[in-house]
């Protein structure tokens, strides 16, 4: 598989670009179905040496096609095939039709396949095309399967998926398997989609990488190659300064841990020197609790203008246990020219009118982080959430572009979004990550890469990704103050 390929998501519509340019180009379609189909026999007979009848479930249209391919070269290799059709096959066109005659195998209507022990079903009834809730018939034939236990081989992506949203569309095998072909797709990442297609295997059919990369939009998954070369690395010149200062601000004096975990985690991703900006009724609780971690009272928003008139501080980090409000709108606005990492109560003080924050940091290159989780996203992008007919991706990008911001879209699929329209989707995070205080973590491994210099969209990419390495790292039974012990894992760049 070409390396410059391995992150790239094409959406179906983007897919199917790519095949048709490629038979522009001369290659033959019906090349690219034979190689697709052989590599699905050719997985199944890796994954399921044992099993007694391979159930070939094949579609009207070409991923059906590839099924028939995948059920001749099974039954060539001595294996034994059934194959089950939806549909008049006698309408089949094109490649499709060619796959089914050069089969030569007979085939049942999709309604009389039982699941029976020692089955194998290789599921080629729609793939990614697929843009309605699936047919009664087959939507039967799902729940047979997953009532027998029966392991299911998937064909680009297991059907009665959306391989553009991720999301079941009436109903959706579970694969053990998936193979698809030259790249995989936002469904095949995004929740829960990527739960149903078990492992994934992307294989190379032959479309050349050129192609994929004129058809390829903006959608990548997260990872070092994409944001690596901008990580700061210390030389023998680097001093404190160099590295950037990181302002956190605390909430009152009940409300200051989360603060202190963003700090924390701000000074072990990086960040020179950080401090936290604390009201003066917080300030003899943190004052017990900080060591490297330096203080400084800040009430109002004055005493916030004379700090940035005063210290050299790179970007701030607001909202983990900042409190709900006025204070917390007022902060914000405050540093609309710099950059600021805008979390939790940060976010929704923002709820009755996000205008306010949106048109402040209107202009420039974008220097605002925005990380909301489901319910924060939906305060500030109400009518954005509520559309179902987006994909998550689509959501994050959308109120990227309206919020002339960076948006991380918390879960356990987060989305990273730019406002110029890029989109990666992170899939590193190990579960037991969903615990308290993670978020506050993120929120200062993100702001230390800020306060060091590397560009709001790029420094949320790396944060994220590095905050999902360091949850591997503390292991199941993590805290939040394990978490960050482990902030500064993978910053080497």
């Amino acid at each position: 598989m070409d390396v410059s390929l391995v992150s790239l998501l094409l959406t179906p519509d983007e897919m199917a670009a790519a095949d048709a340019a490629s038979a522009r180009s001369g290659i033959p379609s019906f090349a690219l179905m034979e190689r697709a189909g052989q590599a699905v026999a050719a997985a199944a007979l890796r994954h399921f040496p044992g099993a007694l009848r391979f159930a070939a479930l094949c579609g009207p249209g070409n991923n059906g096609g590839d099924g028939y391919v995948a059920a001749r070269a099974l039954a060539e290799a001595g294996a034994v095939v059934d194959v089950y059709h939806l549909g008049d096959p006698q309408k089949l066109k094109g490649d499709a039709r060619q796959a089914r005659d050069v089969s030569r195998l007979p085939s049942r209507p999709l309604e009389e396949y039982l699941p029976t022990a020692g089955d194998v079903v290789v599921d080629a009834l729609f793939g990614a095309g697929l843009t309605r809730d699936v047919p009664d018939i087959v939507a039967d034939v799902i729940r047979k399967v997953a009532e027998a236990r029966v392991p299911v081989v998937a064909v680009d992506l297991p059907s009665g998926l959306c391989g553009r949203r991720g999301v079941p569309l009436g109903a959706a095998f579970q694969a053990a398997h998936t193979v698809t072909f030259m790249t995989r797709k936002p469904g095949h990442l995004l929740l829960p989609g990527r739960s149903l297609c078990g492992d994934i295997e992307v294989f190379d059919i032959g479309i050349p990488g050129r192609i994929i990369c004129e058809v390829a939009g903006k959608a990548r998954e997260n990872g070092p190659d994409l944001w690596r070369g901008l990580l700061v690395e210390p030389g023998s010149e680097t001093h404190k300064y160099r590295r950037g200062h990181l302002a956190v601000f605390s909430g009152e004096a009940g409300k200051t841990g989360a603060a202190r975990l963003s700090a924390a985690a701000g000074l072990k991703a990086g960040a020179g020197l950080v401090t936290v900006g604390s009201p003066s009724d917080a300030m003899p609780v943190n004052a017990a609790s900080l060591t490297a971690i330096m203080l400084h009272q800040v009430d109002t928003v004055k005493d916030l203008e004379d700090w940035l008139r005063s210290a050299k501080l790179a970007a701030f980090v607001l909202g983990p246990g900042f409190g709900i409000g006025k204070r917390a709108t007022e902060f914000a606005l405050a540093l609309k020219d710099r950059p600021l990492l805008l979390d939790a109560d940060g976010i929704t003080s923002f709820k009755e009118k996000p205008s306010e924050l949106f048109d402040a940091f209107a202009g420039g290159e974008p220097h605002l982080v925005l990380t909301p989780h489901e319910g924060e996203f939906t305060r500030l992008f109400p009518d954005i959430a509520a559309d179902d007919n987006l994909s998550k991706v689509e959501k994050a990008t959308t109120a990227a572009a309206r919020a002339h911001a960076a948006i991380v879209y918390k879960g356990a699929d987060t989305v990273i979004a730019s406002p110029d329209g890029r989109a990666y989707i992170n899939t590193n995070g190990p579960p037991w990550l969903a615990t308290a205080g993670s978020g506050d973590v993120l929120a200062g491994m993100i702001g230390a890469l800020l306060a060091q210099g590397m560009p709001t969209f790029e420094a949320a990419a790396a944060g994220v990704y590095l905050h999902g390495e360091a949850g591997k790292q503390a292991g199941r039974g993590m805290t939040a103050e394990d978490l960050t012990a482990h902030a500064g894992v993978g910053l080497d760049p």
